[in-house]
């Protein structure tokens, strides 16, 4: 048989579909428009949350052999190191009932001048008790899940404290789980006061630098901020309650050919060993809201006096 009669096309079986660079920019387009459908209308938090409950008994599952460990090194720990401990606790409880008594008569002072200025008590904070799980897997960012979710009524932007000061805040709520990002995380910014001269300014996340520290950005060169300045929550922000500890001054640098000082800050809670914490409910949600005057009532028209 001629060669030339042959058919060279291959038969159906091994015939392709569409080329490898139509199936490329098919499925980018397709992942690009879910990313700006999810960053804009938040399409996935729906299944997000649904694949967070689902998977929920697999991570409590895995999580027991890690628990166990934990709860058998704490176990075996040594006699000299827990004498350590029970005498340093007994010495911050002596400081703290040092503390406890002048607190009882700067609360005593506190409320006479309340009552003598009528002023409003204090807003009372509602919070609940929490444990942290485990870090969340983004390299990029500095957050953690606890075990309280849309089910114990976490709300998205409640504070989380530690028994030092200030964690980070709810930024995702799932219906078991939530999403906390921490105070040195780079998105993360709060307003602070300096307990010592009064002066406000807001403290922003640095995580690269030195092992995770804080930023208070915009300080002009000349404030008077030295290192040991305590920094709280100022409450001007409508979310933490005002006085908690933020962080503590650690460096300040001062440039000739700035106008802005640069100021690090070591953050007061423990944000890479924490394991029990609080949230807070924000403040905007504990203040009621402004009540609806009455309507006020129409004039009466007057009587025509031709009539």
């Amino acid at each position: 048989m001629p060669l030339g009669t042959l058919d060279r096309t291959p038969p159906p079986f091994f015939k392709q579909g569409p080329s490898a660079l139509s199936k490329l920019m098919f499925f980018s387009a397709l992942a690009l428009f879910l990313m700006v459908a999810d960053t804009r209308f938040k399409v996935t938090q729906p299944l997000r949350a649904a694949i967070a409950t689902v998977l929920y008994p697999v991570q409590w599952l895995v999580m027991r052999p890690v628990l166990l460990a934990r709860t058998g090194s704490e176990y075996f720990e040594s006699l000299e190191a827990a004498q350590q401990g029970e005498e340093a606790a007994r010495q911050k409880l002596a400081l703290q009932s040092l503390r406890a008594s002048q607190v009882e008569q700067l609360t005593l002072e506190n409320a006479r001048l309340r009552k003598l200025l009528a002023l409003r008590e204090q807003i009372r904070t509602p919070a609940q008790a929490a444990e942290v799980l485990y870090d969340a897997a983004d390299p990029y960012s500095r957050k953690i899940i606890i075990d309280k979710g849309m089910t114990q009524g976490i709300v998205a932007g409640s504070p989380v404290i530690d028994e030092s000061g200030v964690l980070g805040q709810v930024t995702r709520v799932l219906p078991l789980l939530s999403e906390v990002t921490l105070v040195i995380d780079r998105d993360q910014a709060i307003p602070v006061l300096n307990t010592r001269t009064g002066v406000r300014g807001v403290a922003f996340g640095d995580p690269v630098s030195q092992g995770g520290m804080l930023d208070l950005r915009f300080m002009p060169a000349n404030t008077d901020v030295v290192q040991g300045d305590l920094l709280t929550t100022s409450g001007v922000d409508g979310v933490y309650p005002p006085g908690l500890p933020v962080a503590k001054v650690a460096r300040v640098e001062r440039r000739a050919d700035s106008s802005f000082a640069r100021i690090y800050c070591t953050p007061q809670a423990l944000v890479n060993a924490t394991r029990h914490v609080m949230v807070l409910t924000p403040v905007s949600a504990q203040i009621p809201q402004r009540p609806e005057l009455d309507p006020k009532p129409a004039p009466a028209k007057k009587k025509d006096a031709s009539k």
